[in-house]
């Protein structure tokens, strides 16, 4: 066979390989990962897959059309939403560990790093200099820092003082100092901004100390200065967080990012599934699945809803998806808007499509909680939070809610790690998978060509996530990835 259908109430298929005329049945050539119909579909109906409405028939489509973006449209999702109508026990398992680094808050890091965080664009290069003196060979003489790590961004001043933007921009930088991965920071500012290290300081309950510093260019007397100010700060911070060392720890102190990029339709097939199943291990162990990119999950919300612990759970989620759709029509755009060109051309159609694949990697758990961009995230299980589907803006709300874990699956073949917080890359089809293997840590396209079971390859994700918990490098920590996907998300008007 050279199709694979999701459901036996499905209207199309998926093609495996590329199809011909005459092949199954094909009235027009099909591309790998593209859909071809399988029944008449009249203009208006639904186009079905997963057992789900992913779009309708923008004109008559006949039985071995190719089912795309020429014949198929979009809709705003318009459901009836259910809570807590499909909550399914968590299976115990048998307790799972790592080696991490033990916080005096009880928190436990996957990676021990000094972050150097810059306030405003206009101390972003005083930040990337601090850090870029402390070289290999600086930091050889202790171990256990994973490294001097520079988060810089192009925002922080011409914004109100009040209001979603600021509001999100402060949980960003007070979540990156807090998360566990970081064992010391260097807060480092103009002076004039408006988001003000000291507003930050005080609204937090920051104690400052040896392991948490601030500074300002303009109070210290220019760029020269500052960097070398800086660089004395963080020497004095190394000795005490190589103090820190590696201990045993439960897996229930993992909390996992669960991210998608450059995504195919193999994603909702091989990939996502099988890190569902290995977040469903993870949560079984009594960690933590945080799920994100709001726009991803439009038209599989109901989904979530329906395995959400209480109503109020639900209604929060429900709340974000009305407004991403207002957000969305306040500036001319739509929800559809989306899938990208290479998801298009990898074979998803609609958002609708793309978002049911990229829910799976939820797994299938109950919804414990829902939470604003870069909340803390304090329920332990399946969880969600707010972001935008833009991987680096995603990931930097993620990593700011607590996660020291990012788990990042690809069909299309994305290059991305985001310090403190090790990535690693699952690939959703096997060609991608050999192409990019320096990328790639696991080929979930195994499920397709080997036979594997998304099982097998959720419990090889479980195992890699212990592994790179433990210190293993994940490849794109290897290849030196993750100093500049610390984007945190701009809201509102630049002024």
């Amino acid at each position: 066979m050279k199709t694979v259908r999701l459901s036996s109430a499905d209207n199309v298929v998926t093609a495996i390989s590329q199809l011909a005329i005459g092949e199954e049945g094909a009235s027009a050539a099909v591309p790998r990962g593209h859909k071809m119909a399988t029944a008449a579909i009249a203009k208006g109906e639904a186009v079905r897959k997963y057992d789900q409405i992913i779009g309708y028939a923008a004109d008559y489509i006949a039985v071995g059309d190719h089912v795309h973006t020429h014949n198929v449209e979009f809709r705003n999702v318009d459901t009836a939403y259910e809570f807590g109508t499909n909550l399914r026990p968590v299976t115990s398992r048998e307790p799972a560990t790592f080696q991490g680094y033990r916080r005096s808050n009880g928190k436990v890091g996957t990676r021990n790093y000094i972050a150097v965080l810059a306030s405003v664009n206009c101390s972003a290069t005083a930040a990337r200099m601090i850090a870029d003196h402390f070289t290999p060979e600086r930091l050889a003489d202790y171990p256990n820092v994973d490294g001097v790590a520079a988060f810089h961004h192009g925002t922080g001043c011409a914004m109100a003082t009040n209001g979603e933007g600021f509001e999100a921009l402060q949980r960003v930088m007070w979540g990156y100092a807090r998360n566990p991965n970081v064992g010391g920071v260097l807060m480092a500012g103009l002076g004039c901004e408006t988001n003000q290290i000291d507003w930050l300081v005080e609204a937090m309950g920051i104690e400052p100390g040896p392991l948490f510093q601030t500074m300002n260019i303009q109070d210290v007397g220019g760029i020269r200065k500052t960097v070398a100010l800086g660089i004395k700060k963080v020497e004095a911070m190394l000795p005490l967080v190589n103090d820190t060392q590696r201990e045993v720890c439960p897996a229930s102190e993992l909390t996992v990012a669960l991210q998608c990029g450059g995504s195919d339709a193999w994603s909702g097939i091989t990939a996502n599934p099988a890190l569902g199943f290995a977040v469903d291990m993870l949560v079984a162990q009594g960690g933590t699945g945080v799920l994100a990119e709001t726009p991803e999950i439009y038209g599989a919300e109901h989904l979530l809803t329906a395995r959400a612990t209480d109503g109020a759970v639900g209604e929060k989620l429900i709340g974000l998806i009305k407004w991403w759709e207002d957000y969305t029509a306040r500036n001319g755009g739509s929800m559809d808007n989306n899938p990208s060109p290479g998801n298009k051309k990898g074979g998803l159609t609609t958002i609708l499509e793309k978002s049911l694949g990229a829910a799976a990697k939820g797994g299938t758990t109950p919804l414990t909680g829902v939470y604003k961009y870069a909340e803390p995230v304090t329920a332990r299980g399946f969880t969600f939070m707010d972001s935008p589907g833009y991987d680096p803006a995603s990931v930097t709300g993620q990593i700011a809610s607590g996660c020291n874990i990012v788990v990042f699956t690809t069909g299309r073949g994305s290059a991305f790690g985001a310090k403190p917080s090790p990535s690693i890359k699952v690939a959703t089809n096997t060609d991608m998978f050999k192409r990019m293997t320096e990328d790639m840590d696991v080929n979930a396209g195994r499920i397709l060509t080997d036979g594997a079971s998304v099982e097998d390859v959720g419990r090889e994700i479980f195992k890699m996530i212990l592994d790179v918990a433990s210190g293993t490098p994940s490849k794109s920590e290897a290849q030196g990835l993750g100093d500049y996907e610390f984007v945190p998300w701009q809201i509102g008007a630049v002024m």
